[in-house]
């Protein structure tokens, strides 16, 4: 028997019928491919035409720039069902869920007729590039530039844990153009990859996502027609940071929640089925009260989540709300998949079991999309 919650509140029958489509392709086209992926440090390039084909990307994006129509709770569904298929290799969440609403906020008519089409159809593959490899969290830092020459702005700097950068096409880049107006001198830009001066360094290997193309960016002197800057002017782009981090952090929210509902099947079913002193695992009251514990602490974490989800698909989820989900959630799915992993015994240990993967991926929740201690520094400014 799986875990029994109650229905999200944002669910329709909409939702699901779309659900069964997100399933189907996560469990087609992610679920077997994981260890080849982990081998290559990237997911086929195809895999990006073939989801934009069966219309996963954009899903919250308009129709008219080539998306799906949708809302966010669309976007929800197929980064749960991603989650459940046990895959943290497609960077999507990245992709449609980040990339594409920062050009559909910031970007001029013209670029969003452009851009948002061939990210929606898979032709182009997004990332975001603001850490560098001497900033994490404090973005006002950075020390990438961009100067203004004529009609275009010369682009210095490198980029570090770039989700998507082996693949990407487009990127949106974080860079100074006031080096001494601190967080008010930052700036985002739009850069293709294509353009002369850019280019990538290693795919990083890392101690979870193995699978998922994070890599280091160069921009040497690349130019870029001023229109590419995000925004009406300069030094908009720590505004910008801002208003679209709580989807980010939502997001983040979602996969923790997915991956905690989806730990605590995989381990029930385990452990009724493994034996130990002739009886089932579960059997046993420690088996039984730590997966009690486990279970609730996903129910809990699955109420808030959804109440958050509520207000972002009404325009109300704020900062420090945003900040408090991917706080609560990512310390909880921590704590979950590793007491899981314990149940599982030298299994859970074995690096071919879901779990295994999942007790590795999982620990970069809790740095990711701001660290959970800068998420408690936000949380307190509103105390």
């Amino acid at each position: 028997m799986a875990l029994q919650l109650p229905p999200s509140s944002w669910n329709d029958s909409d939702i699901e019928a779309f659900r069964e489509l997100a399933r189907t392709f996560c469990q087609k086209e992610l679920t077997p491919n994981q260890e080849r992926w982990i081998e290559n440090k990237q997911v086929d390039r195809e895999l990006w035409t073939k989801a934009g084909e069966v219309g996963l990307l954009g899903l919250s994006i308009p129709e008219e720039y080539g998306g799906g129509g949708g809302t966010f709770a669309h976007e929800t569904v197929l980064f749960e069902e991603q989650a459940r298929a046990g895959d943290g290799a497609w960077g999507v969440s990245v992709h449609s869920g980040i990339v594409a609403h920062y050009l559909l906020a910031y970007a001029s008519e013209e670029k969003k007729r452009e851009w948002l089409p061939k990210l929606c159809s898979g032709e182009f593959v997004g990332a975001i590039a603001m850490t560098e490899p001497g900033t994490g969290s404090d973005l006002q830092s950075i020390a990438t530039r961009a100067v203004r020459d004529g009609d275009s702005y010369v682009i210095s700097g490198s980029k570090t844990f770039i989700t998507n950068g082996a693949h990407a096409d487009l990127v949106v880049v974080a860079a100074k153009t006031d080096p001494d107006a601190g967080a008010q001198g930052v700036s985002l830009f739009a850069v293709e990859t294509s353009a002369e001066g850019f280019r990538r360094g290693r795919v990083l290997d890392k101690v979870g996502l193995k699978g998922q193309d994070t890599a280091e960016l160069f921009f040497d002197d690349v130019r870029v027609p001023a229109e590419n800057l995000l925004g009406e002017q300069e030094g908009m782009g720590f505004v910008q940071l801002m208003e679209q981090l709580p989807q980010e952090r939502l997001i983040i929210a979602v996969t923790a929640v997915a991956g905690m509902e989806a730990a605590v099947n995989q381990t029930l079913e385990y452990t009724k089925e493994r034996e130990a002193f002739g009886r089932p695992i579960f059997g046993f009251q420690n088996t039984k009260f730590t997966l009690a514990d486990a279970a609730t602490e996903a129910a809990v974490s699955r109420a808030f989540l959804d109440q958050c989800i509520e207000r972002h698909l009404r325009g109300e989820l704020d900062v420090q709300g945003a900040a408090m989900a991917k706080l609560w959630t990512t310390e909880r799915v921590n704590k979950v998949v590793d007491d899981c992993v314990q149940l599982f015994g030298g299994y859970g240990y074995m690096a071919e079991y879901p779990i295994a993967r999942a007790w590795t991926d999982v620990r970069i929740n809790r740095i990711f999309g701001g660290t959970n201690e800068i998420m408690k520094e936000i949380i307190s400014r509103f105390l």
